[in-house]
């Protein structure tokens, strides 16, 4: 159940710790038994923010979207972006218009392939699919009627790491003065609907379905020139249906910090706990005793640590029915839940910028 309160720059602050934090702890949550963490986010006391240099970011801003130019995918696979500019609203309504024209229904991928064609198209068009409707590039993901649909080629593991290769490049080049946020983990992380992103920034989203945490470690290097405000880490499910053992995980996701901190020494690493299950194979017992030992490994690495284990687990120590699809991935009710406790945190975060703006 979403917690409501009044005014959620107060409930932020509640669940957040960088140090020293006067207000107090938010009523509500309920206390997991053997958890000595009893905030959602423990981050690290030395001050690893990005320095303030650009304008206040309030929680009903619009970002002007980056516009894409001259891509040539066959011969230099790179990527060039027009700069922002004070027209890019304009063109930026024009553009929504013309991925909203009525001959198609409004749905969003439901497979993987069609994601994927749906995400390449907008690269190629120039522009980035977590700024677009659900529904964009339906003529290129979604082919025929219900009696004439075509089946889509599915994309491999080395065309899925192209395209977010190729996706990080373009924001990289592009970013500008807007801040940036980093999506990366398994399929949990790659379904986020963006829609549903907190909208003061840009948002990249760097998962592939399917991965450990071992596999996401060795693909850090695909968005390693990107200069994000934030990096959101959730990997471990995929390894506890695998049989990995917890020192493997934790040794990952260990590695994984210490990288992302390395290549982008101005950003906040955030790990997320692991998500509990319907999987009688996985107890939650163990995966929260796991999540007790990665809280330790990210304030041992400086990073922080988001538990959302105690939003989706039920009374019966499981995944909260209501919130999945199939006992382990989210429905739109699920990614509801993260997206309020991800829109708490950039909340808190904005208001510690301005306190260190008005400092």
């Amino acid at each position: 159940m979403i917690l409501q309160m009044s005014d959620p720059f107060l409930l932020a602050a509640g669940l957040l710790t960088t140090g020293p934090l006067s207000l107090p702890p938010t009523p509500g949550l309920p206390p997991q038994q053997g958890d000595n963490f009893s905030s959602l986010l423990t981050a690290s006391a030395a001050g690893n923010f990005r320095s303030v240099v650009a304008s206040i970011i309030k929680s009903i801003e619009v970002i002007t979207s980056p516009e894409f130019s001259n891509y040539h995918s066959k011969k230099t696979k790179q990527l060039r972006l027009t700069p922002v500019s004070a027209t890019a609203n304009k063109q930026q309504l024009v553009n929504r218009r013309a991925f909203n024209r009525p001959k198609y229904t409004k749905i969003s991928p439901a497979s993987g392939s069609q994601l994927y064609y749906q995400r390449l198209a907008a690269l190629k068009a120039g522009k980035i699919y977590t700024r677009l409707p659900a529904d964009s590039f339906q003529s290129f993901w979604l082919r025929g009627g219900s009696s004439q649909r075509q089946t889509l080629a599915k994309p491999t593991y080395r065309q899925w790491q192209r395209l977010l290769e190729e996706e990080a490049k373009a924001v990289n080049f592009g970013q500008g003065s807007n801040r940036l946020a980093i999506l990366v983990g398994d399929s949990l992380s790659l379904w986020f609907p963006s829609q549903q992103l907190p909208g003061s920034q840009f948002w990249l989203n760097q998962s592939i379905s399917g991965e450990n945490s071992g596999q996401v470690l060795n693909r850090l290097s695909a968005f390693s020139q990107t200069k994000p405000d934030t990096i959101y880490v959730m990997v471990g499910t995929n390894d506890l249906r695998q049989g990995k053992s917890d020192r493997v995980i934790l040794g990952n996701i260990r590695q994984i910090v210490q990288r992302l901190r390395r290549n982008h020494p101005q950003s906040q690493v955030i790990v997320q706990s692991i998500l509990p299950t319907r999987l009688k194979a996985i107890p939650n017992q163990r995966i929260r005793n796991l999540n007790q030992q990665i809280a330790m490994v990210a304030q041992q690495e400086s990073a922080g640590y988001l538990n959302l284990n105690s939003w989706f687990v039920d009374q019966q120590d499981q995944m909260q029915l209501n919130l999945t699809t199939d006992g382990v991935h989210l429905n739109r009710r699920g990614y509801e839940v993260w997206q309020e406790a991800l829109q708490y945190v950039e909340s808190w975060m904005a208001v510690n910028r301005r306190s260190r703006i008005g400092g």
